[in-house]
């Protein structure tokens, strides 16, 4: 257990849809390099709505399309392998109010069942992220579609599916700074590959680059160290006398 005293928040909730859409991330079809807004998406006017900033649009062979219809959200497939095993990610921006829907169709589409928030809703005046999530708990979202309904409580219904999503929040690494103390940080990602089960952990921070990034830049590193790879060794066996330091045997 993660004490509050940490500025780690977790959130359990239960996502439930009665026709969730079925779609197999690793059957997703490949598009052009070059992404076409106008073509596949509508104007850039309309893009721009669903965007914090129109600088940072995903490569089109790594984007997470939404539904039949490949729908438009600011989010990227992200997968690495460590060794044998492959990490897969979704890195994406904090969900403004009019994509609230679209994060959550995200997510169910994608089996996710760990959101790693890693920015506060407003830092410095400054709205970085919509609230997404039910608070206080007792209460419920209902979005826009009817098919899909946000709730913090276990409910049993004759029909439908139910999934439990794990919602953590980072709260202590400001903007364009540092995480006041990084054992809390690491901390943070061991909590989060430890509960991780199904799909790709989704991460997010404002713009779902900064601090996202370097999240699953820890994690991927973390996973290299837990599995001893002979990263150097690997160095050396490709260029002669990387890292000049002497290999020490364990003792």
């Amino acid at each position: 257990v993660i004490e509050a005293s940490e500025n780690i928040n977790i959130f359990l909730s239960n996502l439930q849809t009665p026709n969730p859409p079925l779609i197999n991330p690793s059957k997703a079809q490949k598009f052009p390099y070059q992404l076409e807004l106008t073509h596949e998406f509508g104007s850039p006017a309309e893009i721009a709505k669903l965007q914090k900033t129109f600088s940072f649009c995903p490569d089109d062979a790594t984007r997470v399309p939404l539904g039949a219809t490949r729908g438009y959200i600011n989010a990227s497939y992200i997968r690495t392998h460590i060794g044998e095993e492959e990490h897969f990610y979704i890195s994406t921006q904090g969900p403004l109010p009019c994509t609230v829907a679209d994060f959550w169709q995200m997510i169910w589409e994608n089996e996710s069942d760990v959101i790693a928030m890693m920015t506060k809703e407003v830092e410095l005046g400054k709205v970085k992220c919509h609230r997404y999530w039910p608070e206080p708990p007792q209460h419920s979202l209902d979005f826009i579609t009817p098919t899909m309904k946000l709730t913090s409580v276990v409910a049993l219904f004759q029909t439908g599916e139910r999934r439990f999503v794990k919602h953590l929040q980072f709260t202590t690494w400001p903007d364009h700074g540092t995480p006041r103390l990084i054992e809390h940080l690491v901390k943070f990602i061991r909590y989060m590959r430890k509960i991780h089960q199904t799909g790709p952990i989704t991460a997010h921070c404002s713009a779902g680059i900064g601090r996202s990034g370097v999240l699953l830049c820890i994690d991927i590193l973390l996973s290299c160290i837990e599995k001893d790879l002979c990263i150097v060794r690997e160095l050396r066996h490709q260029r002669f006398g990387m890292i000049q330091t002497k290999v020490r045997s364990p003792p």
